[in-house]
């Protein structure tokens, strides 16, 4: 297997509302939109939102038996000011942010929040392994 993510799903409770935060608030490009999905060009790979019950139901599972788990989605930086500056963004845009910005233990600089539906983001500077993944500026 060549290991390669190219689309993130992610079910949500309100399919307009999800669309509405990614797409308005945080200025995600939509890929492709209907009715019932809508999917973002993240660069290289896509963010799909399906409704939750028809994402449980595709896998053939109670949508009970789905969630976050212990996933979160990170977006690397440049700066603490970008970290600053995109926390402030979603939670503009409706997100809660569960864990303000602030030093890491591994000698970087993030902050944490759940979109409407409860999914955690990370946005993160100073984690020099994942350097290479960030766009120049």
């Amino acid at each position: 297997m060549d290991p390669r993510l190219t689309v993130i799903t992610l079910g949500v409770d309100d399919l307009g509302r999800a669309t509405t935060f990614y797409r308005d608030g945080l200025g995600f490009p939509v890929l492709d939109e209907s009715d019932s999905f809508v999917s973002f060009d993240l660069d290289g790979m896509a963010l799909a939102l399906y409704p939750r019950e028809a994402h449980a139901a595709g896998a053939n599972l109670d949508p009970s038996e789905t969630g976050t788990g212990d996933v979160s989605l990170a977006h690397n930086v440049r700066s603490r000011e970008a970290v600053d500056a995109l926390i402030d963004e979603a939670e503009a845009a409706g997100a809660t942010v569960t864990h303000p910005p602030d030093e890491t233990f591994w000698g970087g600089y993030s902050g944490y929040f759940t979109d409407p539906d409860g999914h955690l983001w990370e946005v993160a500077t100073g984690a020099d392994v994942f350097e290479q993944f960030v766009p120049e500026d």
